[in-house]
């Protein structure tokens, strides 16, 4: 995290260690509604719009909870999805009857737009949810063009951009997502515990509401009847870590005053650098695929388990991080691997840094 993140965090736990949790909130009550304009700001939408949560996952349970499914509706997503939410999906299908379809991806990698937009003419489904950059590769899915097919057959669009805040700009208007859900931390260097839930106009008229609704999201005003909040805050829980969302705040601010496109720029020229030095090691083999690639690098090392690369790796002061088969099964079996371990260049990171991470790896490689 970078230092006014962590400023942002220590400064609000200890005023509340001072004066208490309630009166902490209410001092710095304009500071935590301004935490929503600046994360509205950083996916091109409107605080309205806006609603925090705990994780990624947690928005992404909220969002799904929203959606009245029935037994024959279809969830449309792809082959490269993160792994909890294809998780929830297979739960629905087997609470609710709903069915559960996969597009297929292109020869190079990544779902194919057009077989999508084919799929959701054919299948009229409830939902289409892809994952924007999976956790498992470095592709990056035209989720625009998904968005597109999805606005013209009215159909709702969800989409997980949770590698892909912070590395790259996205712009929910031109994604064309009826919810967006990501985490604080990864590349937009947020804390670790909170993430939030992009809520279109159109999902709100809709009236869509989680399964969940506590005193955040309506107001009990009468005996036997409540009304709910007319923004994303209906998303929400009354209970927050506020010092988290002040850090998710000054992490938003923090990336967009660096420019999200020179973020991206850099990201994508230091990844690519170390594609290029990783495939030359004898024995490794670079698993990233699809016509885009970003800053996230994946490798299997042939006869070395992935943790144990990491492990090795952390001796020389290199951090990676280890991905098992289920991590990623359709895409990990379709590559004829056990898992991967994976590389993520930040805009902070040194041509230097990559050079010292592919040497690190080969002396590792050598030491089997």
């Amino acid at each position: 995290m970078p230092a006014p993140v962590i400023a942002a965090v220590k400064d609000y736990f200890a005023l509340e260690t001072m004066i208490g949790g309630y009166e902490a909130e209410d001092e710095r009550a304009a500071d935590r509604e301004a935490a929503y304009d600046a994360i509205a700001s950083l996916v091109n939408a409107h605080r309205r719009n806006i609603a925090f949560a705990s994780s990624a996952t947690h928005a992404l349970e909220a969002a799904l909870s929203s959606i009245p499914f029935a037994s024959g509706d279809v969830i449309l997503t792809t082959r490269n999805d993160y792994v909890s939410n294809q998780i929830q999906y297979l739960m629905l299908e087997q609470r609710y009857g709903v069915r559960l379809e996969r597009a297929p991806d292109l020869p190079e990698g990544g779902v194919d737009p057009a077989a999508m937009a084919e799929m959701i003419e054919r299948h009229r489904p409830r939902l289409v949810s892809v994952s924007h950059v999976p956790t498992n590769s470095g592709l990056v899915q035209d989720a625009a063009a998904i968005g597109a097919a999805c606005r013209e057959h009215d159909v709702l669009y969800l989409l997980d951009a949770c590698q892909s805040i912070g590395q790259m700009p996205v712009d929910v208007k031109a994604l064309g997502c009826d919810f967006l859900t990501t985490t604080a931390r990864k590349f937009l260097r947020g804390p670790r515990g909170i993430g939030f839930l992009y809520i279109s106009d159109r999902a709100l008229e809709q009236g869509l509401t989680p399964v969940s609704v506590d005193s955040r999201g309506a107001h009990w005003v009468e005996a036997d009847r409540f009304e709910l909040v007319d923004d994303a805050r209906r998303f929400e829980n009354w209970e927050f870590a506020w010092s988290l969302i002040l850090g998710a705040a000054a992490a938003a601010r923090y990336a967009s005053a660096l420019g999200l496109d020179r973020i991206e720029k850099r990201i994508r020229h230091l990844a690519a650098l170390l594609r290029t030095g990783l495939a030359e090691i004898p024995g490794v083999r670079v698993l990233d695929r699809g016509r885009e690639q970003c800053g996230i690098v994946t490798i299997a090392v042939a006869g070395r388990e992935p943790r144990d690369i990491v492990l090795a790796l952390r001796k020389h002061r290199i951090n990676t991080q280890a991905q098992r088969r289920d991590s990623a099964v359709i895409d990990y079996d379709a590559k004829g691997v056990k898992g991967s371990v994976r590389f993520s260049p930040h805009a902070f990171n040194t041509e230097d840094e990559v050079r010292v991470a592919i040497e690190a790896l080969g002396r590792v490689k050598g030491e089997e």
